[in-house]
C-alpha cells in the first residue's frame, strides 16, 4: 500500500506592533516544524502613526509574496490600562489582517495567554521563557536583537500546535472579507468614505 505524501504548510506568525513588529516563519511537515525565517521590522524612524501603518501593511504583504504562507496566526492585542497603546495597536493588527486577506490567507488569531500557554505550558511566562523554549523546540541557537521575533514565532509555532485540536480552541479565523465581515460587522465601516486619506511620504 503506497503511503500517502506528507503534507505541508507554511505557517507566518506575527506580533504586531507600532514600534516593532515580530514575525516568524515555519515549515510544517507533518508533525515536524522547520524554521525558515524570523525578524522584525522596525518602525523608529518614522514619526507618524499613518506611515508606520503603511510600512506594517507592505512589509505584511512583501513577507507573504516573498514566502508564499499558506496561513496566518497572530497574536491579539493586549488591553491594558492605557488606552491610547491598545487602540494603536488594535490598528496594527487589524493593517496586517487586511494585507493577509488583500493575498487571500487565512488568518487565525490568538491571546497571548494562549500562546504562551501552547509553548511553554505556562499562560504567564516571560518573553524569555518563550524564547528559551522556541529554541529548543526548533533548534537554533541565534539570539534575536528583539524578542518581538521570538514572539511571532510563537505565533506560528501555536498554530501548528492546534491542528489537531477538535474545537476552536480560543481561536478565530478568516479566510477572506466575506468572512471577516460576518463575524466583525460592527468593526467595518458601512457608509463610503467620500474622501479618501492620503498619504504622504516624508
Amino acid at each position: 500500500m503506497q503511503q500517502e505524501p506528507k503534507k505541508e504548510r507554511i505557517i507566518l506568525g506575527i506580533d504586531p506592533g507600532t514600534q516593532v513588529m515580530g514575525y516568524g516563519l515555519v515549515k510544517e511537515v507533518g508533525n515536524k516544524l522547520e524554521l525558515i525565517s524570523l525578524g522584525v521590522i522596525k518602525m523608529g524612524s518614522l514619526d507618524d502613526h499613518i506611515l508606520k501603518l503603511q510600512r506594517i501593511f507592505e512589509k505584511t504583504v512583501a513577507l507573504i509574496d516573498n514566502y508564499h504562507p499558506d496561513c496566518l496566526a497572530i497574536e491579539s492585542p493586549f488591553y491594558g490600562k492605557n488606552i491610547q497603546v491598545a487602540l494603536k495597536l488594535g490598528r496594527a493588527q487589524g493593517v496586517c489582517m487586511a494585507a493577509a486577506l488583500s493575498r487571500n490567507v487565512v488568518i487565525t488569531e490568538y491571546a497571548p495567554r494562549k500562546i504562551k500557554q501552547s509553548i511553554t505550558g505556562n499562560g504567564s511566562a516571560t518573553k524569555e521563557q518563550v524564547a528559551a523554549m522556541l529554541q529548543t523546540l526548533l533548534k537554533f541557537k541565534e539570539t534575536p536583537e528583539f524578542l518581538d521575533a521570538t514572539d511571532g514565532l510563537a505565533a506560528a509555532v501555536c498554530h501548528s500546535f492546534q491542528r489537531i485540536s477538535t474545537g476552536r480552541g480560543g481561536k478565530v479565523s478568516y479566510s477572506g472579507w466575506e468572512d471577516f465581515v460576518k463575524d466583525n460587522t460592527k468593526r467595518v465601516a458601512t457608509k463610503p468614505i467620500v474622501s479618501p486619506l492620503k498619504i504622504k511620504k516624508s
